[in-house]
């Protein structure tokens, strides 16, 4: 059920920084000169992503699956790479919460709503939104904005949302969660953009011109600004959070289909990758596994979306509910038609696992590991298929898959503590120890870090380069822990 909750309106208030407030009476023109691009400094501008996804990890509120992640990031940076500033840091981020919206705000930072995944028919609706987020960042209505907002730290902004998420999970009822509102509020309204329609409107025009560049189709905006208005009618309570921060007119609506239609001479570029990942995040997203069976059954009888994806997240949806006969038929079908394709293959190792083969499921995965020894999602499954019976030997096969993955991705929270477990059993005490350092880390807790790799440097057993690695590491914190401090004053 996609319902906008307490704890995800007061986020979007703070953290979304570049959304439009609501129409204003007055109409101001943007000014468009006078303002330098960069409003952080280089030093906040490289920790601000890493601290929004520590608190947003910190709270459950980010989708990791690697499969979800890599889609998102290429669809972004394939927009990116057509604007007019693709070397431009960007952190794209979906975030496991049902409502329907999405922002920009400072460091490139987008963020999209599982919910407003969901809710979109293909992947040039989704593209479309992220392409006008993009532009908020790239036309400097983020910078402007924040250079009239000065007095309002980063600190301020990520302790009230981690505050807010912690209550509204925490179910704080009555006076409790209201206060936390109020508060949030508050500090909401010192942080709002001033947006102004034309503002709106150039994000359009620059976000239309993103999606035609890149091979998107480019009346994806404009179908999705429809969907969105069909939706609110259909849901009878009030606009979507991203109607609130975004606001829609008739006017807007006809002029980003007239831009739109400029491009129509370039043909978009037809993918069905996206339902693939769009089935995958419906079925973890909803953990009720015979409603997801039903609406796949019901997608694939009524044939309005590709069938093979409808079909791939039917075999989820009944793996989920640990229907495996009925899974195995469904992967059968996809299996005739493809035998070798990756994603399938993959779902065929999950199947067997779940069927209790896991011999069977490592060998499937090791194969895929040697064709695509750089793929993340196959790295993840083989690395925690190995682990799924905690012996030994297989922990030590995951170490070898786990070391390169984690120099390639540092920041993955959920290898990291495979890492820990892996390195435990193998035998690898102090390599576990500085894994679950790392893991302190990547949840926010610096502190308990140091504290762990002090206890291990404590040891009289370090060889050398043991006792070197978990010197430089602990100097890395401190540095970092001083920075934090020294923010957060």
């Amino acid at each position: 059920m996609l319902r906008l909750m307490p704890k995800t309106i007061l986020i979007l208030l703070i953290v979304a920084i570049c959304n439009v407030a609501a129409a204003q009476q007055r109409v101001l023109l943007p000014d468009m000169g006078g303002t330098s691009t960069r409003v952080l400094t280089p030093d906040q501008e490289q920790s601000f992503a890493r601290d929004f996804e520590r608190y947003m990890r910190a709270h459950n509120l980010l989708v990791e699956d690697p499969m979800i992640r890599d889609y998102f990031d290429d669809m972004g940076f394939r927009l990116v790479a057509h604007s007019d500033r693709p070397a431009a840091d960007f952190h794209f981020f979906v975030l496991r919460d049902p409502g329907i919206n999405a922002f920009a705000t400072v460091a490139g930072v987008i963020g999209l709503n599982a919910g407003l995944i969901l809710l979109a028919h293909d992947e040039s609706e989704v593209a479309g939104v992220v392409a006008h987020e993009i532009a908020h960042v790239t036309q400097d209505h983020i910078a402007r904005a924040i250079e009239n907002q000065q007095q309002v730290s980063l600190p301020a902004m990520l302790a009230t949302i981690g505050i807010a998420i912690a209550a509204g999970l925490a179910g704080a009822g009555g006076d409790a969660s209201q206060a936390v509102l109020m508060s949030g509020m508050g500090l909401a309204q010192q942080l709002q953009i001033n947006h102004t329609r034309q503002a709106e409107a150039e994000a359009d025009r620059v976000g239309i011109g993103l999606l035609a560049r890149a091979g998107f189709d480019p009346h994806g905006m404009t179908r999705f600004f429809e969907r969105l208005n069909m939706h609110s009618r259909a849901m009878g309570s009030g606009p979507p959070e991203y109607l609130r921060t975004h606001p829609l007119t008739v006017n807007r609506i006809a002029e980003a289909r007239d831009r739109a239609e400029r491009f129509a001479d370039r043909q978009p570029l037809e993918d069905t990758s996206f339902h693939f990942i769009q089935a995958r995040l419906r079925v973890q997203m909803s953990p009720n596994a015979d409603q997801n069976t039903q609406w796949f059954q019901t997608r694939l009888e009524r044939g309005e979306r590709p069938a093979d994806a409808m079909r791939y997240g039917l075999a989820l949806s009944l793996i989920q509910a640990k229907r495996l006969d009925e899974a195995e038929k469904e992967l059968e079908v996809l299996l005739t038609e493809q035998p070798q394709r990756q994603l399938f293959r993959m779902l065929l190792a999950d199947l067997r696992l779940a069927q209790g083969r896991h011999s069977e499921s490592v060998e499937i995965l090791a194969e895929l590991y040697q064709h695509f020894p750089g793929n993340r999602g196959v790295s993840v499954q083989y690395a925690e298929t190995l682990m799924h019976t905690g012996e030994p030997a297989y922990a030590q096969r995951a170490l070898a898959v786990l070391r390169p993955y984690l120099r390639s991705f540092p920041g993955d929270l959920r290898m990291t503590e495979l890492m820990a477990r892996a390195a435990n059993l193998a035998g690898e005490p102090i390599r576990a120890a500085e894994a679950v350092a790392d893991s302190y880390v990547l949840r926010g807790g610096v502190s308990e870090a140091i504290d762990q790799l002090e206890r291990v440097s404590a040891r009289d057993d370090l060889d050398y380069y043991q006792r070197a690695r978990i010197s430089a590491r602990l100097s890395e914190l401190r540095s970092e822990q001083v920075r934090l401090m020294t923010r957060g004053r």
